[in-house]
């Protein structure tokens, strides 16, 4: 089947112009500008952008991916979809092992089938003092031997595990890792900058959720941020919600790592599209007032943020509204470098020929208008 799509803004890498694209067998043939060939589906001069790519979710649509469920980890994923990720990893938060292999052996059936992109280990390699909303009393010090067994129990599909690098055993566990084929992120650590260093040393190359759950940039003491940013092996994962992280320390990280290291993510969970109120996070409950996402107090009181209401759409809008970043700019940090980081790069991430057809159709006001996946719509325009 083939498929016209013309009177766009195609927003490629090289810039945004006027034209058409056409697509065969679920993949993109020509992408032209001006008026195209032949007859197709015109889009009134609305913009054309890759598909979204989010390296680090937990959920959405009140489903949550760390219970294993494959029902909640379908309906989570539909959600996103429908706000343009057409690319997603799976994370799960810290649990028992037992827990962790059961979940990531279901959710390794979705990856077969072609639903996720991946599973990603959120702990339980964590830091104590930096878990944030991962439950203290189910961490664990690294160990090689049992992420090989996690490892096996996804079947090839865990792509990215978080880890502490100051741990014990962490170094070995990273190590580990990188031969099982898992992307290292270092995060939820309480390491300084040499320790970082010797985490990228041994094979780290992602920064989980860079500034959260870490120490602060320091003049005397840079500290991780420092070390993450600027070691040219290292992706950045950044959460642009007008919650995680400031404006300007976003505009910082961006200018240090650029485009190519740049990776907006969610760190979505299952109260994204579903509204304020109580959720469960792995064993913990979160309370969601106002779109922001806190651990429950016993005392009614709320504590650390816990993962986002976000959705990749709105990262792009903020990405060019608060950011200022240009069209391509804010396509690349939210589809071609986290594709690059799964090495999917070559098929998917950029409005190109020879590429999957994943596509978001965006008004003038860079709201979400269509989305296309595997060359099918699943909001149509």
């Amino acid at each position: 089947m083939s498929i016209t799509l013309a009177d766009a803004r195609v927003v490629t890498p090289g810039g945004v112009h006027d034209g058409w694209l056409t697509i065969e067998d679920g993949r993109i043939t020509h992408v032209g500008r001006g008026t195209a060939p032949g007859p197709g589906l015109g889009l009134g001069g609305r913009y054309v952008v890759p598909g979204f790519v989010d390296v680090h979710n937990h959920g959405g649509a009140g489903a949550s991916f760390p219970t294993g469920d494959p029902e909640q980890a379908r309906r989570a994923a539909a959600l996103h979809a429908r706000h343009g990720t057409t690319t997603l990893m799976a994370s799960l938060v810290t649990a028992p092992l037992e827990d962790l292999a059961r979940a990531a052996s279901a959710l390794a059936d979705l990856c077969e089938d072609g639903l996720l992109a991946g599973i990603h280990l959120e702990g339980p390699y964590i830091a104590a003092s930096r878990c944030g909303a991962h439950d203290p009393a189910l961490l664990r010090e690294p160990s090689p031997q049992e992420l090989a067994r996690l490892v096996k129990a996804g079947r090839g599909q865990v792509r990215m595990l978080t880890i502490a690098p100051e741990l014990p055993g962490a170094l070995d566990t990273v190590r580990e890792a990188v031969a099982s084929g898992v992307l290292a992120a270092l995060g939820h650590s309480e390491a300084g900058y040499e320790r970082t260093i010797e985490g990228i040393e041994a094979g780290a190359s992602v920064a989980t959720h860079l500034y959260n759950a870490m120490p602060q940039l320091g003049h005397r003491d840079p500290g991780p941020v420092a070390a993450l940013l600027e070691d040219e092996r290292v992706t950045v994962e950044l959460v642009n919600d007008g919650v995680h992280v400031h404006p300007a320390m976003l505009r910082l990280a961006y200018r240090a790592a650029g485009p190519g290291r740049t990776a907006l993510v969610t760190d979505a969970m299952a109260a994204a599209g579903a509204g304020d109120g109580r959720y469960d996070l792995g064993a913990l409950k979160v309370d969601v007032t106002g779109g922001v996402a806190r651990l429950a107090g016993e005392d009614g009181r709320l504590g650390s943020i816990a993962g986002s209401t976000l959705t990749m759409d709105a990262a792009f809008r903020r990405a060019v509204r608060e950011l200022g970043l240009s069209l391509p700019e804010a396509a690349e940090i939210t589809s071609l470098t986290p594709a690059r980081l799964l090495g999917l790069d070559g098929h998917l991430g950029s409005v190109a020929a020879g590429k999957r057809a994943d596509l978001v159709v965006l008004s003038d006001d860079l709201e979400v208008a269509g989305v296309m996946r595997h060359g099918n719509w699943i909001t149509e325009p």
